[in-house]
């Protein structure tokens, strides 16, 4: 699944242009790598999310086969790296 679906489809963000849009402005990160909006993610790969004022690591448990996911289900797919 691609990078800026992913966010989407996991509910870290509310719409997949942003994504886009995210991976586009180099502020997201595949493995300490910036990546394009089309890169594919792996199970077991960490996603880093550079905020205006923070910085969110996330660690891919499993890629969703489904577009979206409920909320509930968003700790099935990633974890949150401290």
């Amino acid at each position: 699944m691609r990078i800026d679906a992913f966010l989407n489809a996991v509910n870290i963000t509310k719409r997949r242009v942003i994504a886009q849009d995210m991976c586009t402005n180099k502020v997201v990160l595949i493995n300490s790598l910036v990546v394009k909006p089309s890169k594919e993610v792996k199970a077991n790969d960490i996603i880093e999310i550079k905020y205006l004022e923070s910085v969110k690591k996330y660690q891919v448990l499993e890629v969703p086969t489904v577009k979206t996911t409920p909320k509930s289900q968003k700790d099935r797919y990633i974890k949150e790296i401290l």
